[in-house]
């Protein structure tokens, strides 16, 4: 029977009764309300806010029913998260932020990616054997200089409608009154002993003076980061990157050998950018620029499975599987070649996304067979060229949208918090290619595009990214996950554009993930018919842990339907409440 409403179907019925020859036919109407998917998106009417936190989703449905805009909502959500979702949440890390003007029907892309201090050297972060030292991802000597602090002024500054104190007053509430502790969060505080005593200021935060653990329910309050939010409030920005807190960070570096300095602070800027363009099946897509990496390899992608018939292969096939396995394939093996920060390299970008180059690297698929890779190429884009992060999607009553992402590189980060200031620190100077960097200069042959240098900017994965129909948002959709952000925001896409699915029954799908090898990773608990016929077409497939944790809005019909991740516990789509 044919889908004719994403959210329920109206089906009237007619029950006839006959009993014998001549008795008149008796009908009698009824009407049955039919259900056509199994997972159904909360529905608003006035806008949607969809958080992997329940308290941050509440957060910012309460500052757009108070009066502020989409950007409001997302700078108080980042905020908040910093408080709620520490292992994840930040103001020591960084990210990226696309949003949707709905006035001038533009998009602003903010660049908020943390960058590497001036004293950072290849040799701090290489072993004797050319091999990246551990000290790259946790410790004083991996943390990047943040940028999530700038990046969510500048769009406040350029965006906002509400007064800065008031976006960043309910983070500022929640750290000094304090959270109870959520049944995930005390596992999580668990698991991550070892990484959060790294630093005296983390332990003594996160666990009880005797080193005992918070229980679900108990209050955890956050005093020495409310004080550092409260500088923010007063001073916006320069709140953390100059005054007393960045003489508190600098010098909390220098007691233990690290290398971020208030120089380096006070240096870091956060950049507008043109985001990525691209289409699918006639459905516009904007998206993340370098130096991420996400968003143009999901074009890519995208541009590969459009030469072949998707829908016809129907969801969860093997069939279509297969495909997006191959495609996958290839666009991670030439991502690792050619982008990095446009900044500092030039890498061929607008090659790598265009039609042409999608359709050529097709032509590689086999639709019946597993490639080795080991026996596929590199392609070259620059023929085509022309002269955990989480994430959390906003939209307001007036049209105004936004996605962002942002991250502190491993589940809390470097371990590190600086002392006196709340402020856990990200991990992301082990996501320079060190190992590419350290072979390139021992063969004498010209470094990675991805290779350290000062100020430059690390690739990423992370692709906030908005689609659009008919020329107005229609789709607002990220997720964390490392690697497999690209290939979850991809499924999603095709599930919703190839598939018909609806938002939250897109995001409910089992996932896959396909790299730079030959292994096909699955989520657990995938179907075993559809993995054997995977394997019979030639792929290595494992199984060990869920992928992503998407937050995605659809604007549709003038509804606005959010759908919340499962994957992670705590997410929670809000339905924006009609203004006060």
């Amino acid at each position: 029977m044919k889908q004719t409403s994403p959210l329920i179907r109206l089906v009237v019925g007619v029950v006839v009764s006959a009993s014998l020859i001549f008795t008149p036919v008796q009908a009698q109407r009824r009407q049955l309300l039919e259900y056509p998917s199994i997972h159904s998106p909360v529905v608003g009417q006035s806008g949607m806010v969809v958080t992997q936190n329940a308290m941050a989703s509440r957060v910012g449905a309460d500052i757009i029913a108070e009066g502020g805009n989409a950007v409001d909502a997302a700078v108080a959500i980042g905020f908040a998260l910093a408080v709620t979702l520490p292992r994840a949440g930040n103001i020591g890390g960084d990210g990226f932020m696309l949003i949707h003007d709905q006035a001038t029907g533009k998009q602003d892309f903010i660049d908020f990616r943390s960058v590497a201090p001036k004293a950072a050297t290849l040799a701090m972060f290489i072993d004797n054997a050319g091999k990246e030292s551990p000290i790259a991802g946790r410790g004083y000597l991996a943390p990047s200089v943040p940028g999530t602090v700038a990046g969510l002024y500048l769009a406040h500054q350029k965006h906002g409608k509400l007064p800065w104190t008031k976006v960043v007053a309910p983070a500022i509430a929640l750290a000094r009154d304090g959270i109870a502790i959520t049944p995930d969060e005390a596992f999580v505080f668990e698991w991550a002993k070892e990484r959060l005593s790294t630093s005296a200021a983390a332990k003594r935060t996160f666990y009880k003076p005797d080193g005992s653990l918070y229980k679900a329910g108990e209050i955890l309050k956050q005093p020495d980061l409310a004080w550092t939010l409260t500088q923010i409030a007063r001073r916006g920005a320069d709140g953390f990157y100059k005054g007393p807190v960045a003489k508190k960070f600098a010098a909390d570096m220098a007691r233990h050998n690290g290398l971020i300095t208030e120089a380096d602070l006070a240096a870091y800027r956060p950049v507008e950018r043109q985001p990525l363009r691209g289409s699918y099946r006639g459905i516009e897509i904007v998206t993340a620029p370098p130096a991420s990496a996400g968003g143009a390899t999901m074009l890519n992608i995208l541009n590969m499975l459009e030469n072949f018939d998707m829908a016809a292969t129907r969801s969860g096939s093997a069939q279509s599987l297969h495909l997006m396995s191959e495609a996958m394939k290839r666009a991670y093996i030439d991502r690792a070649e050619v982008l990095g920060d446009t900044d500092f390299v030039k890498a061929p970008v607008q090659g790598f996304i265009s039609k042409a180059y999608g359709q050529e690297r097709a032509k590689t698929i086999d639709p019946n067979k597993a490639s080795e890779v080991k026996k596929l190429t590199v392609g070259d884009p620059m023929r085509f060229e022309s002269p955990s992060t989480t994430h959390y999607s906003v939209a307001d009553p007036e049209g105004n949208v936004v996605s962002t992402t942002y991250t502190l590189g491993a589940d809390f980060g470097s371990g590190v918090m600086i002392e006196g200031t709340g402020i856990l620190l990200n991990n992301q100077m082990n996501n320079f290619d060190h190992e590419g960097a350290f072979e390139a200069q021992k063969n004498g042959t010209p470094p990675p595009l991805n290779a350290m240098a000062p100020g430059k900017r690390m690739l990423s994965t992370m692709m906030p990214t908005i689609a659009y129909k008919d020329g107005k948002p229609w789709l607002v959709v990220g997720t964390p996950g490392g690697s497999t952000i690209i290939t979850t925001v991809t499924q999603l896409l095709v599930n919703v554009i190839d598939f018909k699915l609806n938002i939250d029954e897109a995001t409910h799908q089992p996932r896959i993930y396909q790299g730079w090898t030959d292994t096909l990773r699955v989520e657990p608990n995938f179907n075993p018919d559809t993995v054997a016929i995977l394997e019979r077409m030639g792929h290595k497939v494992t199984s060990d842990e869920t992928m992503g944790s998407a937050q995605s809005i659809m604007i549709e019909n003038g509804l606005y339907l959010g759908a919340a991740d499962p994957r992670r516990p705590g997410a929670l789509a809000i339905p924006v409440k009609a203004r006060r």
